[in-house]
């Protein structure tokens, strides 16, 4: 019929994909959400009664190819809260529509969750990081030429939605605020999307620099953008895991990434725990 969707990944897959998760783990009235990024899956092994679903097992989920992604959703309690948690992404640089990328946050709000945690291990381009530093994202510049509402209108998105404050300042301030109590040094700045699978170019990131971005990655973007379209609050961490190309004489490579973001693990699944708590 005319204004209904024909593409898949939409909010008619999403409860169908939503269903399954239900009937298989057990979902009451999630906290938070949570996306975590390369090498950031440690998080997942800190969630109590954690019950597991391979991405194989859900309708519309894809396999992760990428070292660091175990590809699993788990449903459990982090912070003596129930929450939700993606374990691995399914990246667009893999020839997946923006919409498929985006697709767990769509199955996230079909669940029941409000609050999205998005994170990521990003390249920084302010010179004044180092690598294993966390950043609160407080903005975004998406130049990964897509967009995850493009095409038919969903019945459960909103058009045209606002992105004046993508990244919802309560919740960056109860980061902040998480932090602060632990005694933990946190950043704040910009995050850039592209498109990858290549790291960026030192001229592109003199250009980014230049653009008003901090750190720069592959993901998170489309995420936060669909959920705002659904009326999610969301927010977002990145893990520094490296200095951008040309900042330093060193290459760049995914094993250096999968590194930094296990030294700083830790903190990271810290943070995110005691945030959790807030909510």
């Amino acid at each position: 019929m005319t204004g209904q969707s024909t593409r898949t990944h939409g909010a008619a897959d999403a409860r169908v994909a939503a269903d399954v998760v239900r009937a298989r783990l057990g979902v009451e009235s999630p906290a938070c959400a949570i996306i975590l990024g390369s090498g950031l899956g440690g998080l997942a092994d800190r969630i109590e009664n954690a019950r597991r679903l391979s991405y194989a097992e859900i309708p519309g989920f894809h396999v992760t190819h990428v070292v660091g992604h175990k590809g699993q959703l788990i449903v459990g309690t982090l912070g003596g809260r129930e929450v939700i948690a993606f374990a691995g992404r399914f990246h667009m640089y893999e020839g997946h529509a923006p919409w498929v990328s985006a697709f767990p946050v769509r199955v996230a709000h079909a669940l029941g969750a409000r609050t999205l945690l998005v994170s990521n291990a990003a390249g920084g381009i302010r010179r004044t990081f180092s690598a294993g530093d966390l950043m609160v994202i407080e903005d975004h510049i998406n130049l990964q030429s897509a967009n995850p509402l493009s095409g038919p209108v969903e019945p459960t998105d909103e058009r045209f939605p606002d992105m004046s404050a993508p990244y919802s300042p309560r919740l960056k301030q109860l980061l902040h605020d998480a932090a602060q109590r632990m005694g933990l040094a946190l950043q704040a700045g910009v995050y850039v999307g592209l498109l990858g699978p290549t790291y960026e170019t030192p001229a592109e990131v003199r250009m980014l620099e230049k653009l008003g971005a901090d750190a720069t990655g592959m993901s998170t973007v489309g995420e936060v953008t669909l959920a705002n379209a659904l009326g999610l609050e969301a927010v977002g961490v990145s893990l520094i895991s490296n200095p951008a190309a040309g900042l330093t004489a060193e290459k760049l490579c995914h094993a250096d990434v999968m590194r930094a973001a296990e030294g700083a693990g830790e903190k990271f699944v810290a943070l995110v725990t005691e945030f959790v708590r807030s909510l």
